[in-house]
């Protein structure tokens, strides 16, 4: 089964993220569950926790269909020491949130090394940044994205995802988001349906679809390896409807949230309609 959404916003409350979702026809959704755009946020009350849990269960969304994302704020391979160990306790609080709300899973960027130590050192400083916040935590998954490469930002080649992997301890507890957007953007083309066919298989060979636990559905402005994240609409962009076609039709994307991140809100009610229907086509 399809889980489809869209990245919905939670101003009034954590809870007012589920009803949104329920109002465009989402099976799945994404939210921030703090004020991204800062450090710090307040405590979530039982009574906040209470509101999301109940609401997820009138509206039928278990965490499986639930990807919450963390502050971009945070670079888990930060090549300054006292922001790191900032990032990382942000990290370790946005987990915990997670776990609150009883949510399995949390999206992250993975970082960036600003141009002051190599990649490999910040591959490493990844991984031990997420062993830190594991072994603190229990039953929320850690879900890396990749990245357009945009900057300094790592993350853009699969290889990247897979060295961050491999040196996490508990590898039963972290997995993959793939924003196609992102992926154009860093060079995996995804125009044709054997373009489609060739990016996942090397997806599958380096990083293994075992640990693709979400996906980000967004056509890009970007052109093919331009590594500038730019979103677009669902064929609007240089990707097309061909990709979105073969994702939906695709058993290998099943039961994880296919989430909408692209431009225009009010026709996210539509894409998720369009993207449905390519299911029974």
């Amino acid at each position: 089964m399809k889980y489809i959404g869209a990245h919905v916003s939670i101003l009034g409350g954590v809870d007012k993220a589920v009803i949104r979702a329920h109002d465009i026809k989402a099976t799945a959704f994404a939210l921030f569950t703090k004020n991204q755009r800062q450090w710090h946020a307040t405590q979530l009350s039982e009574k906040i926790i209470h509101a999301f849990k109940n609401a997820c269960k009138k509206y039928g969304f278990s965490s499986s269909q639930i990807l919450p994302h963390i502050s971009f704020l945070i670079n888990l391979g930060h090549p300054d020491k006292q922001v790191l160990e900032k990032s990382r306790a942000a990290f370790l609080n946005e987990m915990q949130r997670a776990e609150q709300l009883g949510l399995t899973l949390l999206n992250f960027h993975p970082g960036s090394h600003l141009q002051k130590i190599d990649q490999q050192t910040c591959l490493k400083r990844i991984s031990e940044s997420i062993n830190i916040v594991l072994n603190k935590t229990n039953h929320v998954t850690a879900v890396i994205e990749n990245t357009a490469g945009q900057g300094s930002n790592i993350g853009f080649r699969f290889e990247h995802l897979a060295k961050i992997i491999e040196n996490v301890e508990d590898q039963s507890r972290i997995g993959v988001c793939i924003d196609t957007c992102h992926t154009f953007a860093s060079g995996y083309d995804l125009r044709t349906e054997q373009d489609c066919i060739k990016t996942f298989s090397e997806f599958n060979e380096i990083i293994d679809f075992k640990y693709l636990r979400g996906m980000h559905l967004n056509d890009t402005k970007s052109t093919l390896g331009g590594r500038i994240d730019r979103h677009h609409s669902l064929g609007q962009g240089n990707i097309g409807k061909i990709a979105f076609n073969w994702i939906m039709k695709n058993p290998r994307f099943d039961n994880i949230p296919l989430i909408l991140e692209t431009i225009n809100p009010c026709i996210w009610t539509n894409e998720i309609k369009w993207l449905k229907s390519q299911c029974l086509n």
